[in-house]
């Protein structure tokens, strides 16, 4: 069992995320810095405790090898006496060479950062799509603290250079090897990564720089967008920290299915039921559309299940100015039930076709013709 429970220490969960541990650490060293307490020797016996806690917690291998055996190296102390070529020391070697611990470029301590992208999921109906539409949308954001512009200290008061990294925001290690020394540079665990403490947190955003606000905003769908489109609304998203540029919002369009008509890019297709003398006549029809009723014509002995293109008369194409076409299936349409005149007039037509329409039922039939003369 470990000497120290990392976990109270920072007063997290043992499922926290890593940016919950961040920022646990960040808000407690801020209290607990030498600098700003009153008891100097209690706060640098809790500020150690406090790096040494995030050091562990922050690092997922070491993390990992603290939640399965109660020590960041998993040996209970044991290095296999190789002078530092223990789990660690081989990782850090490795890391130097192939770069899996290779140091973030920085433009210097407090380096602007820009802020996160945000989604949202809007959906429209097939008619909005082919005409394009406007909605307003209503979202939750992290936005600047004007209370304290940003920098997450409270007006007034000091905002100090990191002790450990001298403000630069990164953390420089030393390490004596076998093979040599070998240097690395790591975000600073006491500043994380700011190059400054802050005296004070602010009291509106509690040291974050950001607050979380309601934001209205316009957007402008296009006519002709498709379902799955996704609309960029630049500087829209999380406001940045330390004076960096805000996050973009990203509209995903979602297009609800439509009761009658079928889209496949800009085609669009509508079923349209025709009855037997339009079909056999020929006809002109009109048939609905997104833009309206159009008018369509039969040719005479249409058959059912025979397409018929509209040109032009599907959606627009939302990077131009040209549209699809509109494709019309017809299905002859047979009556269930027949007057007694229409009935008589089908009877004279297929009599005159050569059909039979013998009332009988189709077993009497086939028995009379193989009962023997």
């Amino acid at each position: 069992m470990p000497t120290k429970d990392y976990y109270t220490i920072l007063g997290v969960q043992r499922a926290a995320s890593a940016d919950e541990i961040k920022r646990a650490y960040r808000n407690l060293a801020r209290t607990h810095h030498p600098d700003v307490a009153d008891d100097k020797n209690e706060a640098e016996h809790r500020f150690k405790d406090i790096n040494e806690a995030y050091g562990v917690l922050s690092d997922p291998n070491k993390r990992a090898r603290y939640d399965q055996f109660g020590t960041a190296d998993g040996t209970n102390g044991a290095d296999f006496g190789f002078g530092g070529f223990g789990p660690s020391g081989f990782g850090d070697i490795f890391d130097m060479f192939f770069g899996e611990a290779a140091p973030r470029s920085r433009a210097g301590a407090s380096a602007p950062r820009r802020g996160e992208d945000l989604r949202y999921d809007l959906q429209i109906t097939l008619e909005e799509a082919f005409s394009g539409t406007t909605r307003d949308v209503q979202y939750r954001h992290l936005a600047s603290c004007a209370s304290c512009k940003g920098s997450g200290a409270e007006p007034g008061s000091m905002v100090l250079p990191c002790d450990r990294c001298g403000g630069t925001g990164m953390a420089r290690t030393v390490r004596q090897t076998p093979l040599g020394q070998f240097v690395t540079q790591s975000e600073c665990q006491q500043c994380g990564g700011d190059g400054h403490v802050i005296t004070k947190s602010c009291h509106e955003c509690l040291g974050r720089g950001r607050i979380e606000a309601d934001r209205r905003l316009t957007v402008k769908i296009p006519a002709g967008v498709d379902d799955g489109s996704r609309i960029r609304i630049a500087g829209s998203g999380h406001a940045g920290t330390l004076g960096g540029s805000p996050g973009d919002l990203y509209v995903y369009v979602g297009v609800s299915p439509h009761a009658v008509f079928r889209r496949e890019g800009t085609d669009t297709f509508l079923d349209v039921p025709i009855s037997f003398p339009q079909a056999a006549l020929g006809a002109e029809i009109s048939v609905p559309s997104l833009e309206g009723e159009l008018p369509l014509t039969i040719a005479p002995g249409t058959q059912t299940g025979t397409r018929m293109r509209m040109r032009g008369r599907g959606m627009p194409n939302v990077r131009g100015s040209s549209r699809g076409d509109h494709h019309v299936t017809v299905h002859v349409a047979v009556p269930s039930k027949l007057n007694k005149k229409q009935r008589e007039m089908l009877e004279e037509y297929a009599k005159a076709g050569g059909d039979d329409i013998d009332d009988r039922s189709f077993f009497e039939r086939v028995k009379d013709a193989f009962r023997p003369d």
